[in-house]
């Protein structure tokens, strides 16, 4: 089987991998979650869910701090990556040793796609299809945004954004809100005054003590801690992300 991965390179399968290694905390959920859980042979630290399937997994560092000698014991037939999560020189190393298929999901779609070339990859089409139909309709006019502009956080100080070109500002967007940041990717708050201030659980442990000081910085808006994973891990956790996003504050 000839697949591209989502960076556009070439990879080749005679048979459904059986040592698969996942450098992606979400992909690691959603390979288990298809029920490929036995075949997954390394993970990285960061990988957390589902707790007890990951706890008894070969950890290979952290995603931007790979142990290659411990992938190399593990012998995989298949490395998962991701082109923003992971670091390129180690990737390219590995990838000159073993089939690497790099993940590069900025948009609901990407995501759809990545875990559909997954499905076919390890021969889980009809699982992954149930899945993805399952997504597609729980966002199926998912309105809860209603057309309001929001800042999403991802860091304090500085204090760094989600912009367009992410999976958070396609995951907002689905569900009806507007980004009021037009840059690119992450860049930093340059005074955008939003109806809605989204702060993130991940990377950056926004808490409750962080409320009073973006409510005096944006004394008009909604301020609202939000489930990092639910607005970021792309593959199965968009599943549960629709039904989080259903029970959002209706003061929003």
């Amino acid at each position: 089987m000839k697949v591209l991965d989502q960076m556009g390179r070439e990879l080749y399968f005679s048979a459904p991998p059986k040592r698969i290694i996942s450098l992606v905390p979400s992909i690691s959920e959603f390979i288990i979650d298809i029920g490929l859980g036995d075949q997954l042979v390394g993970i990285t630290k960061f990988c957390i869910h589902p707790k007890e399937d990951i706890d008894q997994k070969t950890k290979v560092g952290g995603t931007k701090n790979l142990n290659l000698s411990n992938i190399r014991l593990l012998k995989p037939d298949l490395i998962i990556g991701n082109k923003e999560e992971n670091v390129k020189e180690q990737i390219e190393e590995l990838a000159s040793e073993f089939p690497v298929w790099m993940s590069d999901c900025n948009t609901f779609n990407e995501a759809i796609d990545m875990m559909r070339v997954l499905g076919e990859i390890s021969h889980k089409k009809i699982e992954v299809e149930q899945l993805i139909f399952e997504i597609k309709s729980s966002f199926s006019n998912l309105n809860i945004g209603q057309g309001k502009s929001f800042l999403y956080f991802i860091w304090n100080d500085p204090m760094y954004l989600a912009g367009r070109g992410t999976f958070i500002h396609s995951m907002l967007e689905k569900i009806g809100f507007n980004n009021a940041c037009e840059e690119e990717r992450y860049p930093e708050w340059k005074g955008q005054l939003p109806d809605v201030v989204f702060l993130s659980s991940e990377p950056f442990p926004f808490k409750e003590s962080h409320m009073e000081h973006f409510a005096r910085l944006f004394p008009k808006a909604h301020i609202k801690l939000v489930d990092g994973e639910m607005c970021s891990w792309y593959g199965s956790r968009m599943k549960l992300a629709a039904s989080y996003f259903k029970n959002f504050n209706n003061s929003q």
